[in-house]
């Protein structure tokens, strides 16, 4: 299908012939699979595991569903709101146009002038970049499951998701990755211009913030704070999260959109920075406990990937491996002191490693991004150490993020209540989501 009047002339601009980087065209193939693969298995597995035996399949019928459903949004209308150009004015600040509805212009597609043309995002395929950024559309959602778990309605989860992903996740990318509004280089305040390598604000601080408003709004599980509720199984915790630590290669060093030297210091700081937060909760709880956890392990390897997340293309490896140590350290406190001392049930965390993490690492690019990784200034400075002033966009970013996270959420979910109710009822809970809303059980013992 050709190219609508209306941006004809832009693509013809943009227009190659089917000649391009095969190099770079195969890393970001095999990055779309490794930020797949972060949802199902990895962050199925994850859950799964810190979640109660009658839960267990709840959990991961959650994540494989919404790969689905998130899919489908995406090419529907999701691709187009967030990376569409926007009309050429205020409104393309903050949203995209329909240039891309049902994967036109996506897609190779012959010109009778030009022949077979291959429509570019940059120096790769557009199909390869909306393949890419789908796979960032579906782990966004799936993220906030942790926070609801074992207590949410199958049916206003799913709706849930889909509200959120096109009001939130949508409008987020598009300002930070499309063109709008806090994009460096591209907004038309620079003093809007985050730096997000991978997702810091758009992934990990709108789940994080989301996931604690419907913490707080859905209420605490029965029996929470007076019945003990341990991880049903820490094997598959483990094996979840190495998972991620592997995919999120995909997803932080796949974000260079290249594979070049951009995206061999992403993916070092990426595994730096993993090492380091694994290394500081466990060595936390050494101190505190006396015996470092598995689960302690897992967590601080997650906090780290998070945290470096936005920085991950603009930081050398040491500042990687220093903002690995503090979020290790400040997702602790925030998981276990902070969680205690205002007694929210944020199931599994998701508030105290992707929402602390997240702004952590948001802030942290302030300081540390340097132009000796990605000169995206043209020689400017960055990072507060080398004297530049992009700790002010950063923490507006942040700011900005929080507040527009949390009057989404707020009023979703509100209304979400008012038309289908939240929560299951208390004896389906007590039964296990996995029997009371599928019909299933993830272990039979005969």
């Amino acid at each position: 299908m050709g190219p609508p009047p209306e941006i004809a002339a832009q693509e013809a601009a943009e227009a190659k012939p089917v000649d391009f980087n095969r190099g770079d065209h195969a890393w970001m193939l095999v990055s779309c699979a490794l930020v797949l693969l972060m949802t199902g298995p990895g962050l199925a597995m994850f859950y799964g595991g810190l979640v109660r035996k009658k839960n267990v399949l709840s959990v991961m019928m959650q994540c494989i569903y919404l790969m689905a459903i998130m899919t489908l949004i995406w090419a529907i209308y999701g691709y187009s709101l967030a990376f569409g150009p926007g009309p050429d004015n205020f409104l393309g600040e903050l949203i995209g146009d329909g240039s891309y509805l049902f994967m036109q212009n996506v897609q190779t597609y012959i010109d009778s002038k030009q022949g077979f043309v291959v429509p570019m995002a940059g120096d790769i395929p557009r199909l390869t970049h909306m393949l890419f950024q789908g796979m960032f559309f579906i782990i966004t959602p799936a993220l906030i499951v942790g926070a609801f778990a074992e207590r949410m309605k199958f049916k206003a989860m799913v709706l849930f998701m889909v509200i959120w992903g096109t009001v939130v996740y949508c409008p987020l990318a598009h300002w930070v990755w499309g063109g709008g509004l806090l994009q460096a280089g591209e907004s038309p305040w620079p003093i809007l211009g985050a730096l997000d390598f991978a997702g810091g604000t758009v992934v990990h601080i709108s789940s994080g913030i989301s996931a604690l408003v419907c913490a707080v709004l859905i209420g605490k599980r029965l029996g929470y704070g007076s019945e003990p509720m341990p991880p049903h199984n820490l094997t598959y915790t483990c094996i979840g999260a190495c998972l991620l630590w592997f995919g999120w290669f995909g997803f932080n060093a796949g974000s260079a959109l290249a594979a070049d030297g951009i995206a061999a210091s992403a993916f070092a700081a990426t595994h730096f920075s993993a090492a380091a937060g694994a290394f500081a909760w466990a060595t936390i709880e050494w101190t505190l406990r006396g015996k470092p956890t598995v689960l302690g392990a897992c967590s601080g390897a997650v906090a780290g990937l998070v945290c470096i997340t936005p920085a991950a293309g603009h930081v050398h490896m040491m500042p990687a491996v220093l903002m690995g140590l503090l979020a290790g350290i400040f997702c602790y406190c925030a998981c276990t002191t902070l969680k205690n001392r205002f007694g929210y049930d944020d199931s599994l965390d998701v508030f105290g490693i992707h929402g602390v993490g997240g702004t952590l690492g948001a802030i942290l690019t302030g300081v540390f991004a340097t132009r000796e990784v990605w000169d995206i200034h043209n020689g400017q400075p960055l990072g507060l150490i080398e004297g530049g002033t992009q700790m002010i966009p950063q923490i507006l970013a942040v700011l900005i993020t929080w507040g527009y996270a949390i009057v989404c959420t707020y009023i979703i979910l509100k209304l979400l209540d008012a038309v289908v109710g939240l929560r299951v009822e208390q004896q389906e809970e007590i039964q296990g989501l996995d029997l009371s809303q599928h019909g299933e059980e993830g272990y039979i013992f005969l």
